[in-house]
């Protein structure tokens, strides 16, 4: 349910919801209507909560270790 298709896809989303959070605080003095939308694209990129991305980066290692192993075995 939360992993992608790869750790470095999964990856790019959490740096870019990170750059959307940092931005959205950064800049909230200056720019107040950002701090919504910015959120908003955050929370899409890491398909809810930090800890929901985390538990997905989780899911998608676990899930190239096992599909890695089961390679192995076919050998």
């Amino acid at each position: 349910m939360f992993c992608s298709a790869s750790v470095t896809q999964h990856l790019l989303r959490g740096f870019a919801a990170a750059a959307l959070l940092y931005s959205a605080f950064h800049f909230a003095e200056i720019y107040p209507f950002w701090i919504i939308p910015a959120l908003i694209g955050a929370f899409l990129l890491m398909r809810g909560c930090p800890s929901c991305w985390l538990l997905g980066l989780v899911e998608t290692i676990a899930k190239r270790r096992a599909r890695a192993a089961q390679a192995g075995l076919r050998s």
